[in-house]
């Protein structure tokens, strides 16, 4: 169907939600939820605005009214995502100006102007109006009418949308229908029909395994806790609950709990952040599913554990779609409460140059030839049509500690190598050592390879293998180059030690988080190599340093300061 025709039928439906009679109040207020990051709540206060990856000071200015807002910027805006943070600020400016931001919007919106009448951006927006109700209601019954009478149109438009949309975002239209249904007065009869849908497409979009199709951890969680928050809605009013629906969340759980660092963060791939870990502990809380991880593969990540350290590894095919990254066989290192090896993350928040850095090879921990990500894009610049092919994952437990083994061949089409990872992490979780190996192992792909070494003319093929330091981690070369070491922010000290033909070189970094509003300087130790045979293999360590005791009390908090911009 064309856009034309979608744009169309949006508006049509925008039509009919008008005619339809509207809800007057509330029947019940919603439990509060979804809260955001409250450092972004302060930039919000304070007028700063992140526009394409450049800070605007716009006091009184709302959202969807910034000169220079790209296309992500402006759906944002519509679909109320600041309103998250707003909450979580929770302060007495935050919920004023939250206020005055969602009436300011109904009154110039509300009627069926503007972009943010598309159902992905109508479910987000509802959502977040029955999440944070309570707090747009505060002011008195007026407002709770005016909220009412948007939010109850929003519904019908929704409801008669919903099926043209695909994905989460339609788990998230069916959710927004059944709570707002359940809230608002006159609204039940809207109730069943999208509970009953709801569990279809749980059970669609949730594989056997717990898994959804952009094996994006924080999409996962996303969708775990708009589920949770619906079966509680329902529980709540009485209502039952589709057996599907139940069934989703319990595949759901031992995976997510699989893709959380020793510290309750979620492994940052695939166009995920760490997300708010509160709201999957809340989630997480109210799901009656005992509390154990997934064995094996979690959605195409293996885990090791052991002691306070935890290691998760991109074990699995980079997924379809334009947040997929190339980061095959990397992985990231936390110890207790603290990320060690990370990957920088994603980009998209500060546009696409930063998004599509940051969906490349070398903007993870792992080996890259240098020019080549291990899966590329094609002519769109969104897809990835050459992806790397997991061949082989393995873990084994023994005396030495817990072992992965892994291969793809990520570069076989064009070099004629495949990667070897080896990864074993000591039992008490004091050390992990690696071994990457690039390596030319059948005789079609030594003559490739040969060819390839040719062309270079004797200069070799140059390889990085990359650590990237999460940004609170203090790092320093030791003398003559031959280690690094490691300080965290709890005192804990590590040192990373290499062998094998490779320069060590202690680089700047970048690390993207959504926490903060511009990305945050940090470094990365890279080993530089160069292939000139059929092999290179390069050994290395991660060793918490003798006098660093088995515990250590570690009480600073992790938010960012509280400070105004």
């Amino acid at each position: 169907m064309s856009e034309g025709r979608v744009a169309l039928l949006d508006r049509l439906a925008v039509w009919r939600a008008r005619l339809s009679r509207p809800a007057r109040r509330f029947t019940l207020l919603p439990e509060p939820g979804c809260l955001g990051l409250p450092e972004r709540g302060r930039w919000l206060v304070a007028g700063t605005h992140l526009v394409e990856g450049r800070l605007v000071q716009a006091p009184g200015t709302a959202p969807w009214d910034l000169p220079g807002a790209g296309a992500a910027q402006l759906a944002d805006a519509h679909g109320f995502g600041w309103l998250d943070d707003l909450a979580g600020l929770g302060d007495r400016p935050a919920r004023a100006l939250a206020r005055d931001w969602t009436f300011r919007w109904i009154a110039r919106f509300g009627r069926g102007r503007g972009p943010g009448w598309t159902p992905a951006l109508a479910a987000h927006r509802l959502g977040r109006w029955m999440s944070h109700a309570a707090l747009l209601a505060e002011a008195g019954e007026r407002d709770q009418a005016t909220l009412a009478r948007a939010a109850s149109q929003t519904l019908r438009f929704l409801e008669r949308r919903w099926t043209s949309v695909r994905g989460p975002a339609r788990i998230e239209a069916l959710s927004a229908i059944l709570r707002a249904g359940l809230a608002l007065e006159g609204m039940e009869r809207h109730v069943t029909a999208a509970a009953v849908a709801l569990g279809r497409e749980a059970e669609a979009q949730v594989d056997a395994h717990g898994a959804v199709a952009s094996r994006s951890p924080e999409e996962l969680a996303e969708l775990f806790a708009i589920l949770a928050e619906a079966e509680a809605a329902l529980v709540a009013a009485g209502r039952p609950v589709a057996e599907a629906h139940r069934a989703a969340i319990h595949r759901i759980v031992p995976v997510l709990r699989a893709l959380r660092h020793s510290d309750g963060g979620l492994a940052r791939f695939h166009g995920g952040g760490r997300t708010v870990a509160e709201r999957v502990e809340r989630a997480l809380a109210t799901a009656a599913v005992p509390a154990v991880p997934a064995e094996g593969a979690a959605m195409g990540f293996l885990r090791l554990s052991a002691g306070r350290t935890s290691v998760l590894v991109d074990a699995a095919d980079p997924p379809a779609g334009p947040h997929a990254h190339a980061s095959t066989l990397a992985f990231e290192m936390s110890s207790g409460r603290r990320p060690v090896v990370v990957s920088c993350g994603s980009g998209r928040a500060w546009g696409t140059e930063w998004h599509r850095a940051g969906r490349a090879t070398p903007s993870h921990s792992t080996l890259a030839i240098e020019g080549f990500s291990s899966s590329r894009l094609g002519r769109s610049g969104e897809e990835m049509t050459e992806r790397a092919r997991v061949l082989s994952a393995h873990r084994q437990r023994g005396a030495a500690g817990t072992q992965l083994s892994l291969v793809h061949a990520g570069w076989a089409e064009t070099h004629g190598l495949t990667h070897r990872r080896e990864l074993l992490l000591a039992p008490d979780g004091r050390s992990l050592s690696g071994s990457d190996t690039l390596a030319a192992l059948t005789p079609a792909e030594k003559k490739r390879l040969d060819a390839v070494l040719k062309s270079a003319r004797g200069q070799g093929i140059c390889l990085a293998l990359r650590f990237h330091l999460h940004a609170d981690v203090r790092a320093s070369l030791e003398p003559a180059g031959l280690g690094v070491g490691l300080t965290l922010a709890s005192g804990e000290r590590w040192t990373f030690r290499f062998e094998g033909a490779a320069r060590l070189t202690l680089d700047p970094s970048v690390y993207l988080d959504r926490a903060h509003m511009l990305p945050r300087a940090t470094k990365q130790i890279v080993l530089h190599a160069v292939l000139v045979g059929h092999e290179a293999r390069i050994g290395w360590t991660l060793a918490k340093t003798e006098d660093t005791p088995l515990a250590i009390r570690d009480l600073d908090r992790d938010d960012p300061p509280a400070t105004r911009p």
